[in-house]
């Protein structure tokens, strides 16, 4: 086949131009097995095989990334995506090239709300939407949406983000702030039984895993307004585990944690909790524009939706949420257990019944060697640890994408550490 001296040769060995790597030239790729990639050069060929613990795609080792966000996507999504970057299913152009009106993104689009649907059971009566701006930005969407300026409505305040989401509600409504685990330092998760709803609150607002901070709900508040609904940010433990939609009005999650790259926001929403926005509302805060517009008023992240879709299908593959939480579990107890049996040389300050399954923050009892555990943990390939700018320490986010692998080797790591600086 003839080719430009500067392209590689991807999937189906479609020509990409100008993307030659810098260590050799005139070389082409191209995949023969799902795992395997192959290189060829006209003076030389080399075989670089994938595995969980050291994948080497584009001549560099992949490292095991514990960032908390953007996060690690599946390395058979990755290649997929990189299959089909160039050429997508044959239709002559890239994902990011299409029309987000065509019948390629339709397509696209459909199936990834269809495969949410399925692996989450969204019964009928709510809505899916792909929006964009973050979960930060619901803050302001649901006060918005939901109630008007002098309507009460609560939050429960278990982290940063819980905290934030209720300072962004005062700029639209009447919030109360009916607990607060910030005196605590955040550690725990409060007791349902105790708490003093708003007897006429519009909302019930939780973040159902703190990110930084680690806190995960185990079980969810019932609101004790008839007319009142749950909602909950589930941006880091989305998709971790099954969840009953019908306990919630709305249930809201940036993708870049568990489910695809930044730049996707998943709403799911009661049906007919869509239509009331104020007069002030912006257009692309409504929820009624973007509902009766399938996600198409204006153009979406497009790839960011695409990459969702190959992830949802992932997860399916993998058994659905059953399978995957069982997965989850196993490595967030290895970790945990790591820190507990350490004799204090390792901590975690979260209450242990409600430490989350995707963000574990732990710190050493000799705070002056955390510095020297993220650098030496960095040389062995494991990235990101370093914790919040806010509360220090070291944090190790285990979501989906993370493998049992990367888990046993950041353990045996911490087990090495220790046993050189006890």
């Amino acid at each position: 086949m003839a080719a430009s001296t500067n392209s590689f040769l991807i999937g189906n060995q479609t020509q990409i131009p100008s993307l030659k790597p810098k260590s050799i030239s005139q070389s082409f790729i191209h995949f023969s097995k799902p795992n395997t990639i192959n290189l060829t050069t006209r003076t030389k060929s080399v075989s670089i095989r994938c595995a969980s613990a050291s994948t080497t795609v584009g001549f560099e080792q992949r490292v095991f990334n514990f960032a908390a966000g953007p996060a690690a996507l599946p390395e058979n999504v990755l290649l997929k995506a990189q299959s089909d970057l160039y050429n997508w299913r044959g239709s002559g152009m890239s994902v990011m090239e299409m029309s987000h009106r065509g019948k390629e993104f339709l397509s696209i689009i459909q199936k990834a709300e269809s495969d949410l649907r399925q692996l989450l059971e969204i019964p009928s009566e709510y809505s899916v939407l792909f929006l964009q701006g973050g979960a930060t930005t619901q803050f302001a969407a649901l006060p918005l949406n939901l109630c008007k300026s002098d309507d009460s409505v609560d939050y429960i305040v278990t982290g940063s983000w819980g905290d934030k989401a209720f300072k962004e509600a005062k700029k639209y409504c009447n919030p109360k702030m009916i607990w607060s685990g910030k005196s605590e330092k955040y550690t725990k998760v409060p007791s349902f039984d105790g708490l003093e709803q708003t007897s006429h609150a519009k909302y019930l607002h939780i973040c159902a895993n703190e990110t930084i901070h680690g806190v995960e709900f185990k079980d969810y508040p019932v609101v004790k307004n008839p007319d009142g609904i749950l909602i909950a940010d589930m941006s880091s433990n989305f998709c971790s585990k099954p969840v009953d939609v019908s306990k919630f009005g709305v249930i809201y999650a940036g993708a870049q944690k568990n489910v695809g790259p930044s730049g996707v926001t998943i709403v799911i929403i009661r049906k007919d909790l869509i239509g009331n926005a104020r007069d002030i509302t912006p257009v692309m805060l409504d929820y009624k524009i973007h509902d009766e517009n399938s996600s198409l008023y204006n153009t979406p992240p497009c790839f960011g939706i695409y990459m969702c879709g190959l992830v949802f299908d992932d997860l399916l593959e993998q058994g659905g949420l059953k399978e995957v939480e069982k997965k989850n579990q196993r490595k967030a107890e290895l970790l945990y257990n790591a820190i507990d049996e350490s004799k204090g040389f390792f901590r975690c300050p979260v209450e242990t019944s409600v430490r989350s399954l995707m963000n574990v923050p732990f710190t050493l009892e000799k705070s002056e060697l955390e510095a020297e555990f993220i650098k030496e943990a960095a040389k062995e390939k494991m990235v990101q640890l370093k914790g919040h700018r806010s509360v220090g320490g070291m944090r190790a986010s285990i979501y989906n994408a993370m493998p049992l692998a990367g888990v046993e080797k950041l353990v045996a790591f911490m087990k090495d550490f220790q046993a050189r600086h006890a």
